[in-house]
């Protein structure tokens, strides 16, 4: 009879960390193959026609990045809770939150000018996303409330809230019905870059992924929550401000989701509609996992699965594909991706016993 125990390795795997990462992937893009066939879709051609729909073109590049900017903040969000093991399910709400900050600073002010507009929206979004994420840092603090509970259901009430506003006070009376705010004031939209559809947020995220890579390896204060994530009971014992860093990163969270929130509804809607919840918040927490919580590989897996939403739009026209099966891929992705991130770190020991 044979028995097996996994043995941590002593040695990190190296190459083969990447060799154990591709056959992941390979593996999730077999299954989802196995999916499209059991519903007589063209499994090969299907799956070749979602990648090159969403890398194949120049357009679709731009598709690609400007669905990555929302991902990538809220992933780089929810990755610094996750190093301090606070488990923040909320970015979700706290991106509809932010979006309400900034509509109601764009509808309030539509006559200031745009170097003064744009950064009240972006304040307005961050105090909004922050106060959201918060609240289930405060209750966990003081009541022992499970944080995954309290911010799933947060994104309820704060989704709740935003179509409560769209469908009320904020509906544009010239909608014809349709729930949505009136458009902003060109004040009040971030601009593109050049001739491209690419807007200034871009750039946004790229100051604010260095920024987060500087303070996580450069400061005291990285430091001590990336301590106080491998040893909540010796941080402690160090005095270590534990309390106060879960504030800080689930505030710090929520104002990031909240600028996301803020760019897609004024760069890319012009103005606030229930369409705007895309389910970016939870796309984040696969990405945040997949990167290993690193602020730059979370930039690359957030233009991957960005170019996996556009193409299952392609295969959702093109093949009559179910909208859920993107979120079944990224399951998959993800499953398969942290099975292959046990391997390279730890090995399977067999022995034969009587």
């Amino acid at each position: 009879m044979l028995q097996f125990s996994a043995v941590r390795r002593q040695e990190p795997l190296g190459w083969g960390s990447c060799l154990v990462f591709l056959t992941a992937l390979a593996l999730a893009f077999t299954v989802s193959g196995l999916l499209l066939a059991v519903q007589d879709k063209p499994a090969a051609s299907a799956l070749w026609l979602l990648v090159h729909s969403a890398f194949g073109s120049g357009y679709a590049l731009e598709d690609c990045l400007i669905k990555a900017i929302p991902i990538f903040l809220c992933s780089l969000g929810v990755g610094l809770t996750f190093r301090l093991q606070i488990w923040n399910i909320g970015a979700e709400g706290q991106f509809a939150l932010g979006a309400v900050g900034a509509t109601w600073a764009a509808l309030t002010f539509p006559g200031w000018p745009w170097y003064a507009l744009l950064p009240t929206m972006l304040i307005c979004a961050s105090l909004t996303g922050s106060l959201w994420g918060i609240i289930p840092a405060v209750l966990r603090l003081k009541l022992k409330a499970n944080e995954i509970i309290v911010t799933l259901m947060l994104n309820y009430v704060g989704i709740l809230i935003l179509e409560y506003l769209v469908y009320g006070i904020w509906k544009d009376p010239g909608s014809f019905g349709f729930p949505m705010t009136s458009e902003f004031v060109p004040a009040a939209v971030v601009a593109r870059i050049g001739d491209t559809r690419l807007n200034w947020g871009l750039l946004l995220c790229l100051a604010i992924g260095v920024l987060m890579t500087i303070f996580l390896r450069s400061t005291r204060l990285g430091y001590e929550l990336r301590a106080c994530g491998e040893n909540v009971r010796a941080a402690r014992y160090a005095r270590m401000p534990y309390a106060k860093l879960v504030v800080l990163v689930m505030a710090v969270s929520g104002a990031l989701a909240g600028w996301a929130g803020f760019l897609e509804a004024s760069a890319t809607l012009g103005r606030l509609q229930p369409s705007i919840m895309s389910g970016y918040g939870y796309t984040a927490i696969v990405v945040a996992w997949l990167a290993n919580l690193n602020p730059l590989i979370i930039a690359v897996s957030s233009f991957l699965l960005a170019g996996l939403r556009v193409g299952m739009e392609t295969l959702q026209l093109d093949l009559q594909v179910p909208a859920a099966f993107g979120a079944i891929m990224e399951g998959l992705i993800l499953l398969a991706v942290l099975a292959g991130g046990f391997f390279s770190r730890y090995r399977l020991h067999f022995r034969r016993i009587r």
